[in-house]
């Protein structure tokens, strides 16, 4: 009998309802948690940034695993030998901020990036980001299970910024890299790149990394005589061959960003910037249109994940979605009950709100939810929902409105969101105890790259854990002198990343206590 990708996610879903008793856990607050797993997590190894060379090039280096720590802001304590009472409810992995970018698109505004009005329009390893997103899915498939619990993952949640500039094309490539399937990530001329990293001494900046090196005549570009970036002869090609994605082994759902929506993440779509994206026109150079770059509302991109190999059909979206035109919803697994919310201001601006009628629903939605545990899902984070623009929708609910909401129900235990690029855990605490977890994750197009996997355990003590475990995708520390696949590829994205100009710091991994961590909760009294 020949299984189909189908029969084995109905068979991995049977399989996710057992729930496995396991886990170590410190006594004290702020200690440190023990895993009883070993695999390929950071709890194994994390990876840093190396020594800097020459103009601070650094490399990718392997170090000693974190153990997870312990946190009791919520004014929970951790309770002796829990580690014996400990029964795994889910186990979900959150990928975040793919940003699967057509690098070659009239709607990349790399220009804004080197006058400095906009950090990251121009990102070195933008070129690769459908080879990182690649062997982020290869390597949660080879986790597969919560390293702490050992409970397969019952699911993987995009919280948004999943395309770079709602275009069809990134749209199309994300779900079928999340799906499985044959990827071609070029648009335009299929004959050759173009952009602005080519060699064109019409066009060539020294603001932009050249992987072929400088034209005849022309000094070598920022990248190559200041920041220590070698040459790569061949990559404008080697990025844009087809190559077999692997597709997740498990459901994947998804919410909106505001890149999803958004030209640039920050203006509304219209008939102009259409034109613009579909069109020949990019910054001082001509280049080949591609109707495949038209640009997508809400409704269109909500309509496009119902066209899907992989489970469920419309990654979370439902019909009545297809119909409205909205993009938030509600599911369970198990006792847990996920409410994803659709941050996007449609009137423009990167920061995030809600309108009117969803914010309503979501009291609805809250109301109902009694004998499940919530976890709320969005692209925006609390302090990032703070754009109050108005348009038709009326005034926007912005981000302290819903810290309130959510407090305002104990079977509320975390919301998980992105757009930061950056891994946060922040307490939001109740009066009179109690609280939620806010459980905020860095980006895969930015360094550290990183997923978070999600474990959520009822200690039957009145107390429960959430434990988070960061994830590097899978591609070797070094890339190796032949980029000829989307691993070696994804590892040279890496190392860009790591070494972009603008990201020499180490802020967005976050503080220890942001990463691998035990957070604890107190139990809702329908748990028992």
């Amino acid at each position: 009998m020949k299984l189909t990708r189908r029969d084995l996610f109905r068979s991995a879903a049977a399989l996710g309802g057992a729930a496995a008793v396991a886990g170590l856990g410190g006594l004290a607050a702020e200690a440190v948690a023990g895993t009883t797993t070993r695999g390929r997590t950071t709890v194994d190894r994390v990876l840093v940034k190396g020594k800097p060379g020459a103009g601070g090039w650094r490399p990718v280096v392997a170090r000693a695993g974190e153990p997870h720590v312990v946190r009791t802001a919520l004014g929970t304590a951790a309770q002796e030998g829990r580690e014996a009472r400990r029964e795994a409810l889910l186990a979900f992995v959150q990928l975040s901020d793919v940003h699967v970018v057509d690098a070659q698109s009239p709607m990349r505004l790399e220009t804004a990036d080197s006058d400095g009005a906009f950090a990251g329009a121009y990102r070195p390893q933008e070129i690769l980001t459908a080879h990182i997103a690649e062997s982020m899915v290869r390597e949660i498939n080879e986790v597969g299970q919560g390293p702490v619990t050992g409970t397969p993952l019952a699911l993987a949640l995009q919280t948004g910024d999943n395309s770079d500039n709602g275009q069809y094309n990134e749209i199309r490539w994300n779900i079928d890299l999340l799906d499985g399937g044959r990827i071609t990530p070029d648009s335009g001329d299929p004959s050759r790149y173009e952009g602005v990293m080519d060699g064109d001494p019409a066009s060539y900046s020294i603001r932009f990394w050249h992987p072929d090196g400088n034209p005849q005549g022309q000094p070598k570009d920022d990248y190559l005589a200041t920041y220590g970036f070698p040459k790569v002869p061949g990559l404008l090609d080697d990025c844009r061959r087809p190559f077999a994605a692997h597709g997740l082994d498990l459901e994947w759902i998804t919410a909106l960003g505001n890149h999803d929506q958004l030209t640039q993440g920050n203006f509304a779509h219209s008939a102009a910037t259409n034109a613009q994206a579909t069109g020949s026109t990019k910054g001082t150079r001509t280049v080949t249109p591609d109707p495949n770059r038209r640009l997508l509302s809400r409704a269109e991109t909500v309509a496009e994940h119902f066209t899907t190999t992989g489970l469920p059909a419309g990654h979370g979206f439902t019909d009545a979605n297809r119909t409205d035109g909205t993009a938030y919803y509600t599911f369970d697994r198990g006792v847990i009950r996920f409410v994803i919310l659709d941050t996007v201001n449609e009137n423009g601006g990167s920061e995030g709100s809600l309108d009117q009628a969803q914010f309503a629903w979501l009291q609805q939605q809250l109301a109902a939810a009694t004998g499940h545990l919530v976890v709320v899902a969005s692209h925006h984070t609390s302090w990032t929902m703070d754009n109050a623009s108005t348009g038709a929708t009326g005034a926007r609910v912005l981000g302290d409105a819903l810290v309130a909401e959510l407090l305002a129900h104990e079977n509320v235990i975390a919301w998980v969101n992105g757009h930061t690029h950056r891994n946060v855990v922040r307490a939001h605490t109740r009066d009179g105890g109690g609280g939620f977890w806010e459980i905020n994750t860095a980006a895969h197009v930015d360094w550290p790259q990183q997923s978070r996997i999600v474990e959520v355990v009822d200690n039957h003590d009145g107390t429960l854990s959430i434990f988070t475990t960061m994830l590097d995708h899978g591609a070797p520390l070094k890339p190796g002198p032949d980029l000829d696949g989307p691993m070696k590829l994804a590892a040279l994205g890496r190392l860009l990343a790591l070494n972009d100009p603008q990201e020499r710091t180490d802020a967005r991994r976050g503080h220890r206590k942001d990463r691998n961590v035990e957070l604890l909760l107190p139990a809702p009294a329908f748990l028992g």
